[in-house]
């Protein structure tokens, strides 16, 4: 073997270093290199071989159970389920017999020559205890029942009687404004004065004195003439000359209205 990796360059390299240090150094190298390179060979077929066979003791070496794997089912949804109601029993009942009605029979027959039988037909009084129909049965007068309608009691407002205001007549002692003579009180007295008939009082000097008193009406005229003095004819004649005054006078006033009022007028005359 040391024969055959004997060649040239080791030759050479004898020559080469002969006379030389030959321990370490370049001689070393180069007489080692090739050790070294099928050293370095050796290591990377066993690397390789160990790569290449790792993959078959991996497998030898894994397990063979098999994994479960267990799956969670989906989850469940519960819905409202409605209930069926059995219907109810009906119970059926055999009605009560029903008692014929007094029927009639209102149809009307068709017109033919020469019937055999002419049909009356029933008169409106037939059916006050009786029904129309298409044939005569004999039974219970019919029941009639009528409800009648309801009427609502509507409360009705009765209208608002007015009272008419009592109308006061009497005549009034204070007014607002006094009764007064068309012309004034001055054209009244001169009236009297010159109507006043003096031939019927006999005098003696002394001076006759009474008081007059007159309702003066709505309308301007006077009514209930009386006089109050102690001379009988002298009042006589004096109401007497009034009355026979003529002319009209204005009614007192009293809240804005005409008003029937009292009016006193004295008279006073001296007869010789």
């Amino acid at each position: 073997m040391r024969n055959l990796l004997q060649n040239k360059e080791f030759q050479l390299d004898e020559i080469l270093f002969e006379h030389r240090n030959k321990n370490y150094g370049a001689y070393v190298l180069r007489n080692e290199a090739d050790h070294i390179l099928t050293k370095s060979m050796l290591i990377g077929i066993g690397v390789f071989a160990m790569m290449a066979i790792s993959p078959l003791v991996i497998s030898i070496f894994k397990s063979t159970e098999k994994i479960v794997i267990n799956e969670i089912p989906p989850p469940y949804i519960i819905s409202n389920v409605e209930r069926t109601e059995k219907p109810p029993v009906v119970v059926h009942t055999n009605p009560p017999a029903q008692t014929p009605v007094n029927t009639l029979d209102s149809t009307v027959p068709t017109p033919t020559k020469n019937p055999d039988r002419e049909k009356v037909m029933p008169k409106q009084s037939d059916y006050d205890h009786a029904i129309a129909g298409t044939q005569d049965i004999i039974g219970e007068a019919p029941v009639i029942n009528y409800t009648p309608p309801t009427v609502q009691d509507v409360p009705v407002k009765s209208p608002e009687i007015s009272v008419p205001k009592p109308i006061d007549n009497s005549p009034k002692i204070a007014v607002d404004v006094e009764a007064n003579f068309l012309g004034g009180i001055n054209a009244f007295r001169n009236k009297v004065v010159n109507q006043f008939d003096n031939s019927v009082i006999n005098g003696n000097g002394d001076v006759i004195k009474t008081m007059v008193v007159f309702i003066v009406e709505k309308d301007g005229t006077i009514s209930e003439v009386k006089a109050t003095g102690l001379n009988s004819d002298f009042n006589r004649e004096a109401i007497k000359t009034i009355k026979s005054v003529k002319g009209k006078w204005v009614p007192a006033k009293l809240n804005g209205e005409n008003v029937r009022s009292y009016f006193k007028f004295p008279i006073s005359m001296q007869f010789e």
